[in-house]
């Protein structure tokens, strides 16, 4: 089998896990977005202490969203190491959003309210996202595999193609 569907049969898999990763991580974006907002502006928290309340409570919003519909073909079968990662390489995540914080803080001296945002939502959180994907990906959601998931996808391809011949 060559041409486009081929190449479908190859990557469907992650252009989909892909796709729901980015809607379960644009509702934990806005979950993100207003948390740290009350505490920045409404509880007048520090702002990396907000970007770090904010990342928690998005990090608990995503692993709902990833483990029960992104990445639920993907069982695993030791839950406990499964958060365990996750939430290790969540915390490095919000490591590298409040490391964006701190620096236009701290070393820019940038302290406004729409600073520490950009700072956060334009820098951190792409960065940390880029991150959390990959780890997600390669250590975390890993009970199924892409090898096992490409070779199913091209032998419903295959029987596709053969039943329109």
């Amino acid at each position: 089998m060559t041409g486009p569907r081929a190449f479908y049969a190859r990557f469907h898999h992650l252009v989909h896990e892909t796709l729901k990763f980015g809607a379960v991580g644009g509702f934990g974006v806005v979950v993100n977005i207003l948390v740290f907002n009350l505490c920045l502006n409404q509880l007048d928290l520090a702002p990396v202490r907000s970007s770090i309340i904010s990342t928690a409570v998005a990090i608990v919003v995503n692993y709902v969203g990833n483990r029960f519909w992104a990445f639920r073909h993907r069982k695993s079968a030791d839950q406990r190491r499964e958060v365990l990662l996750f939430l290790l390489f969540s915390g490095v995540g919000m490591a590298i959003e409040a490391g964006a914080v701190a620096v236009s803080n701290y070393l820019l001296d940038y302290t406004t309210s729409k600073a520490n945002n950009v700072a956060k939502y334009a820098f951190g959180l792409p960065l940390g996202t880029l991150f959390r994907f990959w780890s997600y990906r390669t250590w975390v959601f890993t009970g199924t595999h892409a090898a096992e998931i490409d070779r199913e996808a091209a032998k419903l391809v295959e029987e596709e193609s053969t039943k329109a011949s």
